[in-house]
């Protein structure tokens, strides 16, 4: 049996040890940028004509990978190649398929620092940031692999006389799998060895701006020993190929992190049925949220404004669960906001290479436009830029962490996502308030209140509608096992990464009753019986 689990403990980078051995790190990927990468299906690497390429975003010559398109008859053929691995992958008995993501967990626990450095040149992540994402990595092959372990175990039944009945979980079929690149290892892989965990095989589509790292840890999986088929890699447009697997009538599910529209569109697709189509598609959403910390008046004020600066610019906004909204009572506004805006000064804005960055480029051309477009629409909309506002894509797509005071309830950037580096400061008449503004959006991922008095607490945990509630503290941050992830209305399908019941959405329940004399009992091999899905 395995140990209990525990979270991958944070790498301390002030112990120069650890900081070398990041910068060595940081050395050995440098020297291997630039290589190309083939699509591999059944097991078999393949490449194409079509190449799409990754670039450091805040060195934006610098080609971290370059990647093989797959055409719409690949993408097909990966459906089905995922298919006919299934036909046997499933019938793998539980404590092996276990046994895949421990040993997953301990070949990414040997090679954190490589993988943090893989992040750091492919998508901007700074040291802490990308050594907290692998962590969560190794944290989602170690608890899901339990997990499994514990579905597949005996499930409690009431028992009838003259009966006896069983309860056990099967796996769905193939999933497409399509994560984003803000977590670009831990989201990736959680979703992809969650499939692969409970039986099911897997088209895996990485975001085309963060290939490298999915390929990486695809080549892990091989390591540890994961039979050919049960996870294709597959990388090229999402219109062009990922629908193709969405539409696909042999695809059983689809696990996706991103945006709303885009999630929306697969939510819509998945539910058409096609020819020869024998099931209802199931979808396992998170599309973001417009995230918001409320800041009583009885608040500690230095403890909410370092909340708040580390919620709203941990790896430039980029987060989904990210501070976007700071929603501050009028009693305390203009403190509040000098706290933050004196926090923010002391940020570093840097190539994410360096120890000391705070946050650096953010992901692309496209995100580095629509952000500073966002920031005009603040100002535009009355809003008061603080402190930043200034950007230089010259070298890379470096955008100043940015602080918009006297933003009002309704405002354009106090309602959309940005997914940048920019904060929305709000002022609130009262407590009733400030929680009528934190709900009044479409979205329902995170929160936070920071207050003294026990009693707003209380009514934010019943009022503050959200799946992740964070009280007195940052609302991102969230830990595999102890905080299970994921939140409301347009914020996705109320799944809950690493947490109890996640499992559950890549599995089927299927109950067995036997007539007791009919045949010689059925409990003597049943605990065998139990260890196969």
């Amino acid at each position: 049996m395995p140990t209990e689990f525990r979270n991958e403990p944070f790498t301390d980078f002030s112990k120069e040890e650890n900081a070398q051995a990041m910068r060595n790190a940081l050395e050995k990927v440098r020297a291997e940028l630039g290589r190309e990468y083939p699509l591999v299906i059944g097991g078999e690497r393949l490449t194409t004509e079509s190449k799409l390429e990754s670039f450091n975003p805040a060195n934006r010559t610098q080609l971290v990978g370059r990647f093989n398109k797959a055409t719409k008859e690949l993408a097909n053929r990966a459906v089905e190649s995922a298919f006919e691995a299934f036909k046997t992958w499933r019938n793998t008995p539980a404590a092996e398929r276990a046994a895949l993501l421990f040993r997953t967990a301990e070949i990414l626990r040997e090679r954190k620092h490589e993988f943090s450095a893989w992040m750091i040149y492919e998508v901007a992540k700074t040291w802490a940031e990308a050594d907290g994402d692998t962590a969560e990595a190794i944290d989602f092959c170690e608890f899901y692999a339990r997990e499994m372990l514990r579905y597949a175990g005996e499930q409690p039944l009431y028992q009838v006389p003259g009966e006896e009945s069983e309860l056990e979980y099967i796996p769905l079929g193939v999933g497409a799998v399509i994560p984003p690149w803000n977590f670009p290892l831990a989201i990736m892989a959680g979703m992809t060895v969650a499939s692969v965990v409970t039986g099911n095989t897997v088209v895996l589509k990485p975001s085309s701006d963060a290939p490298t790292i999915a390929f990486k840890f695809f080549e892990i999986l091989e390591e540890a020993g994961l039979p050919a088929g049960v996870v294709n890699f597959m990388t090229g447009s999402g219109a062009e190929v990922g629908d193709v697997v969405v539409d696909h009538p042999k695809t059983r599910y689809i696990a996706f992190t991103g945006s709303k529209e885009v999630g929306l569109r697969i939510n819509e697709r998945a539910a058409k049925v096609h020819e020869g189509q024998i099931w209802i598609k199931r979808v396992v959403a998170e599309m973001g949220g417009k995230d918001a910390i409320i800041v009583a008046g009885d608040a500690n004020l230095d403890d909410a404004a370092t909340g708040v600066v580390q919620s709203a610019f941990g790896f430039q906004g980029q987060k989904c669960s990210a501070c976007s909204r700071a929603i501050i009572d009028a009693s305390v506004y203009e403190e509040m906001v000098q706290k933050i805006v004196d926090r923010t000064a002391k940020l570093k804005l840097s190539d994410p290479t360096e120890p000391s960055t705070s946050l650096s480029a953010v992901i692309n051309e496209k995100a580095f436009k629509t952000i500073n477009s966002y920031i005009e629409k603040g100002k535009s909309e009355g809003g008061r830029v603080v402190i930043g506002g200034g950007s230089d894509g010259e070298q890379g797509f470096f955008i100043e962490p940015t602080v918009i005071a006297d933003v009002k309830p309704g405002d354009t950037i106090e309602q959309e996502e940005i997914f940048g580096p920019v904060l929305a400061v709000i002022k609130a008449k009262d407590y009733d308030d400030a929680l009528q503004i934190a709900n009044d959006t479409q979205y329902g991922l995170t929160g936070a209140v920071y207050s003294t008095d026990e009693e707003k607490l209380q009514r934010a945990r019943k009022e503050f509608h959200v799946g992740n509630l964070y009280l007195n503290r940052k609302c991102t941050g969230a830990l595999v096992g102890v905080h299970p992830f994921g939140g409301f209305n347009m914020s996705g399908t109320d799944s809950k990464a690493g947490g109890r019941d996640y499992l559950s959405l890549f599995l089927q329940a299927k109950v067995a009753a036997e007539k007791v004399g009919a045949t010689t009992s059925r409990k003597a091999s049943s605990a065998a019986k139990r260890t196969a899905i």
